[in-house]
């Protein structure tokens, strides 16, 4: 995944930072709570898509 890309990706829907977790290809969104999928070097930025993380205690 391209640095300069990670850099200017945002959460589509709270417009919020997100955290690449290169293990899951992931992009994570921590106020939403929310996983989006990398495939293929491509993000999946689609609220369907994406999987929904646990809340934290």
């Amino acid at each position: 995944m391209d640095s300069r890309l990670l850099e200017i990706l945002v959460c589509p829907l709270c417009k919020g930072p997100l955290k690449h977790d290169k293990p899951a290809q992931e992009l994570i969104c921590k106020a939403d709570r929310l996983a989006f999928p990398i495939r293929e070097g491509i993000p999946v930025m689609l609220e369907q898509q994406a999987r929904t993380l646990p809340a934290e205690p």
